[in-house]
């Protein structure tokens, strides 16, 4: 079994996804994985996601995207660097979202360059 929660969790979304499934539930929750859910939410690749506290799980419903991954290794980005790990991952100029840890906390790569941070690439889905 995988040590990595993040990584685990979006290959259950995307295969759910593929399996034209409405819902997926995720057995391990991390603080990690509820951040990027909350991106993902904000950006309407899942309608809404309900965490179970008893059970240790999160229910996830599935919206619009076609692609979502983590990045491994999780490379570090200076300001200067994003949009060359934009064109990377990303398939065109104006599609997809690339998620950054900085010190002020995950945010996508649009809100980074726009407050000048680099940080940690984590994930992408468009």
């Amino acid at each position: 079994m995988s040590q990595d929660i993040l990584a685990d969790a979006l290959n259950a979304i995307r295969n759910a996804k593929r399996a034209r499934k409405e819902n997926v539930r995720i057995g391990k929750v991390s603080k990690l994985l509820i951040e990027v859910l909350k991106i993902m939410k904000q950006r309407g690749a899942i309608k809404k996601y309900k965490i179970d506290t008893k059970g240790k799980s999160v229910e996830v419903s599935l919206g619009e995207f076609f692609e979502c991954k983590v990045v491994k290794p999780r490379f570090s980005v200076k300001k200067d660097q994003i949009e060359k790990y934009r064109r990377r991952y990303l398939p065109a100029r104006n599609i997809g979202t690339l998620i950054i840890s900085t010190s002020k906390g995950l945010m996508i790569h649009e809100e980074a360059i726009e407050k000048g941070m680099g940080g940690g690439l984590i994930a992408y889905f468009y």
